[in-house]
């Protein structure tokens, strides 16, 4: 049997190095696309924690719905989020993730409370359901999904493509 010369340990050297540092690089990016999402529960638990503590369901609502915007901000071309309210938002969040729930259940506050569209006689916002929805649209955001949404033939905000 006839060994390797050093010139054959020399090159699978240099493509083991290169192979490494392809994974890193990949691993890197990986770690960086999910930090947003990631920072977005920190946070969420936070935003629990302190309704639990003091009952403040407005402040939630409205710290909620900022964390929202700033994190779909950060997924979504800001020409489509940014000038998003009311229903228009909810059903942003509703096309982007949400299934119904922004626009029909729970996360209807968002726009309620934020707006000021509440009545006396409206049950107060349960903060447990809207964290749980927000938690459930943060995981389907976690990578870009602008794309998918473009190609549904405009932007979700739109009440045409919102309910299709």
């Amino acid at each position: 049997m006839v060994a390797a010369g050093p010139g054959w340990w020399i090159s699978a050297a240099l493509f083991l190095a290169l192979l490494l540092w392809v994974a890193g690089v990949r691993w890197r990016r990986h770690r960086r696309r999910g930090a947003a999402a990631r920072s977005a529960l920190r946070e969420l638990a936070e935003l629990r924690a302190a309704v639990r503590a003091d009952g403040d369901t407005r402040a939630f609502v409205a710290a909620l719905s900022r964390l929202l915007r700033r994190l779909a901000l950060a997924r979504f071309p800001r020409e489509q989020v940014a000038g998003l309210t009311g229903d228009a938002w909810l059903a942003f969040l509703d096309a982007t993730g949400g299934g119904e729930g922004f626009r029909q259940g729970p996360g209807r506050a968002l726009a309620d409370l934020v707006y000021g569209a509440t009545r006396a006689d409206d049950p107060p916002p349960n903060p447990d359901a809207l964290a749980a929805l927000a938690e459930s649209w943060i995981c389907a955001n976690r990578r870009h999904r602008g794309p998918a949404v473009r190609a549904a033939g405009g932007t979700p905000a739109d009440p045409e493509v919102a309910t299709r």
